[in-house]
């Protein structure tokens, strides 16, 4: 039909309707005569089409007012689409007014759609607070385990190589060769530990935290089964990012030691070694946070270490900057929880030391006992139990978020969940 401006029937004509047996109505609303043309009712020289719509699928121009067919016709029943109830006003609607999508569904920690920084940090939070008897049993666990052999180490370390020959200037060579040799292996095993505890920290922590976002609850046997196939690859990953780190600060240190190996100046020498070395700090940070997502893939993706750092690399690039901030921010976070916590204990077991809190500051703390290793020991665990999860869960929902905006892994989470309607073919409000 040939439409006029500002005007459009709802529906598409039928084929093969022909108009009503007495013809379209004329200009008087009287059935028009045989042999007179079809006219339109808003004017001469303006012909009806052969094929015309149902009367159920359109409205007829306005005309005059009065007779039935001339009368203002009432707009057609809002349908489905853009012309329909406002948002928000009716059943159906968004249920929001005008502001924008419902409100994305959150089946567990949280909303399942692209996250700010605030809410990434509050799911770490919230998964602490949520499942905090699974969270703070890994964590005081592997926190006591780790540190109860730190204990240990420090203590039969410092037992073996008595420190005091350091500062002894009669000390002979061989009597402080064997202490920096005892102290380097104890340092050594030290951080085997603490790499040992991480790995697992981690790997259970992660399972739980990516439960949490599906609002299931787990447990430590199902966290520890659930983990324990990938822990040899973990260990394996953290052990490579320590080794490309050491070599990117070997490569940058190299320079400066050749110059100063090959008598061109000391000057020259350190000033090549610390510009080599900044410039390997800005390599090894920048290699870091591209690779700082693997751990999260490799565990809940169950994908080997070179796997898991391509995955890592793909969904940082792009987004450097974001994840480097956040990650320093609970860096930050975690740090400071552990120095409020800490701190305290380390006074207390200096002033129950043998020479007093005075004795020890003067001392720089180097004069460890027992006393002093047990109490500062306790105030490790409390603050390792509470930061562990912190940094765990940052990591879990980063990856998370960074899938979420990459490739839609809202919609997997949400079958997952057992959600229906959760994505954009979903029934707005549903």
């Amino acid at each position: 039909m040939n439409d006029t401006p500002g005007w459009a029937s709802p529906g598409s004509p039928s084929d093969g309707q022909e108009p009503s047996a007495s013809g379209p109505a004329g200009p008087t609303g009287q059935p028009a005569q045989p042999g007179q043309p079809d006219r339109a009712p808003d004017g001469p020289g303006v012909k009806w089409s052969k094929e015309q719509p149902p009367p159920s699928q359109w409205s007829a121009p306005t005309g005059p007012s009065g007779a039935p067919g001339h009368g203002p016709v009432p707009p057609p029943p809002p349908g489905p689409g853009w012309g329909g109830t406002p948002p928000g006003g009716g059943p159906g609607g968004w249920g929001n007014g005008w502001g924008g999508p419902p409100p994305a569904a959150k089946p567990g920690v949280i909303p399942l759609r692209p996250l700010g920084v605030g809410e990434i940090l509050d799911g770490a939070v919230s998964t602490m607070r949520t499942y905090w008897r699974t969270i703070l049993g890994i964590s005081l666990t592997v926190a006591v385990i780790t540190e109860i052999i730190s204990v240990l180490v420090q203590g039969l370390a410092l037992d073996a190589g008595n420190t005091a020959i350091l500062e002894d200037p009669d000390a002979t060579l061989s009597e402080v060769t064997g202490v920096l040799g005892d102290l380097m292996l104890g340092s050594v095993v030290l951080y085997v530990i603490v790499l040992l505890g991480t790995v697992a920290a981690t790997a259970l922590l992660t399972t739980v935290t990516s439960r949490a976002v599906l609002g299931r609850p787990v447990t430590i046997g199902e966290a520890w089964r659930d983990a324990r196939p990938q822990l040899l690859r973990l260990l394996g990953l953290m052990c490579l990012l320590l080794l490309i780190t050491a070599a990117v600060v070997t490569v940058g240190a190299l320079p400066g030691l050749l110059v100063g190996l090959t008598g061109g100046g000391a000057g020259a020498a350190i000033a090549l070694t610390v510009l080599g070395l900044l410039g390997a700090a800005v390599v090894a940070v920048w290699l870091m946070v591209r690779f700082s997502l693997s751990s999260a893939a490799l565990m809940l993706e169950k994908q080997g270490i070179v796997k898991a750092l391509s995955r890592s690399a793909k969904l940082v690039r792009g987004a450097w900057w974001r994840v480097f901030g956040i990650q320093v921010l609970a860096a930050l976070l975690s740090g400071l929880v552990a120095s409020i916590i800490v701190l305290p204990f380390t006074f207390i077991a200096g002033a129950f030391s043998d020479n007093g809190v005075t004795g020890f500051l003067e001392s720089a703390g180097g004069d460890f006992g027992w006393t002093f290793l047990i109490i500062s020991g306790i105030g490790s665990v409390i603050g390792s139990t509470i930061t562990f999860p912190i940094t765990a869960g940052v990591t879990v929902l980063l990856y998370i978020d960074q899938r979420i905006r990459r490739e839609a892994l809202d919609l997997d989470l949400a079958r997952a969940a057992g959600l229906h309607g959760h994505g954009p073919d979903a029934t707005p409000g549903g």
